[in-house]
């Protein structure tokens, strides 16, 4: 379930009547409803149930996360994703999906299963992620250059899918670093989380010149594509929530003058950055409000929607507890406040599209076109 490529791409791909239903870019959806819990936690303000709600919102992105990835490991369907031009971008989905529900384990779970099997848990989906999210960082890319093909349009949001996954596990292996043993380890683990910023930071700024061309020099984008532009947002917000948190856990591993230097390269490279991303803020919501007057349809790629302003949420909240700035703080109550509407928005009709799709009538028309 996933847009036509907007690219129109040559590459050969499964005809859509015998494309399994179930796509990578559902795992988005995890993400989105991932982030809204644990953008909750980062909130420079706090705000009473907030944190029982948000550890209700992050059981059902485990939840979510299980039935997908059961679903998604019985289609056997890997090797026909990775044929197509569109679908292989939504590769980096699921890394991610495992690496935001890990996080919201260790900063939420914890109070309902314990500190120890949080921990256990998150070091788990951490590594998992990671993992996967340097495979799909790696080998998307080569396939790209290799076997698909793409028109001069071809650039969209979803090319940034597959090099974002590292950056996420720069911010969230952050979180990680004061509990790897002392000494070597941690340290190796720190240097790690830099070396995955750089890597996923310097590889969305490239694709972000790309699509930036795309849109001005080719027709703008229309329908399920321009939901994906949100998602250079959410790679910018997360390079400056990583920026943040490794900041934080610089201290308790490199010598004073380099930690120092971590908390100068947090703050004004991370309000740098957020300036950039408030700029393309701007030109996504110019596109969509522009889309929702010709008739958006729906599709997973609303999904794009939630985790880049989520990401947004994170990245305001760093630099408001690092400034003590009030325009931050508020910046980040707004988003947030934002956020939840999209996702509630967005996860309604999410609901009613799957609904729609396993009624009876609608099984028995998939079954006719498979036949």
């Amino acid at each position: 379930m996933i847009p036509s490529s907007p690219a129109r791409s040559q590459s050969p791909t499964t005809p859509r009547a015998t494309r399994p239903l179930l796509s990578p870019s559902w795992f988005a959806a995890v993400m989105g409803t991932g982030i809204v819990a644990d953008a909750a936690v980062t909130l420079p303000r706090g705000f009473p149930g907030l944190r029982t709600a948000a550890t209700v919102v992050w059981a059902g992105a485990v939840l979510l996360l299980i039935l997908l990835a059961v679903g998604y490991l019985r289609q056997r369907a890997l090797r026909s994703h990775a044929a197509d031009p569109v679908t292989a971008q939504f590769f980096g989905a699921p890394p991610m999906a495992l690496l935001t529900v890990g996080a919201g384990t260790l900063l939420l779970g914890r109070r309902v299963i314990g500190f120890d099997a949080a921990l256990d848990v998150d070091w788990v989906l951490w590594s998992l992620g990671t993992a996967l999210g340097l495979a799909a960082a790696c080998t998307v890319p080569y396939l790209m250059v290799t076997r698909h093909r793409f028109a001069p349009d071809a650039a969209f949001g979803g090319w940034l899918m597959p090099v974002v996954p590292p950056m996420v596990s720069a911010a969230t292996g952050a979180l990680l670093v004061p509990y790897a043993p002392a000494g070597q380890l941690r340290l190796a683990l720190l240097l790690i989380c830099y070396a995955l910023l750089g890597l996923g930071l310097v590889a969305a700024l490239l694709v972000l010149a790309m699509i930036y061309g795309r849109l001005v020099h080719h027709d703008a984008p229309t329908g399920a594509i321009v939901p994906t532009v949100w998602i250079g947002l959410g790679a910018l917000g997360q390079a400056v929530t990583a920026l943040g948190a490794l900041a934080v856990a610089a201290p308790s591993t490199l010598p004073a003058l380099y930690a120092r230097g971590a908390e100068v390269l947090a703050l004004l490279g991370g309000i740098a950055v957020w300036g950039f991303a408030l700029l393309w803020l701007a030109l996504a919501t110019g596109l969509t409000a522009r889309a929702i007057r010709a008739g958006l349809p729906f599709a997973p790629t609303w999904w794009s929607f939630i985790f880049p302003v989520g990401a947004l949420v994170t990245a305001t909240s760093t630099l408001a507890a690092r400034t003590g700035s009030v325009m931050f703080v508020w910046a980040a109550v707004v988003f947030y406040v934002l956020l939840v509407l999209a996702w509630i928005v967005v996860a309604g009709r999410s609901l009613r599209h799957v609904a729609t799709l396993t009624a009876p009538s609608r099984r028995r028309e998939l079954s006719n076109s498979l036949s």
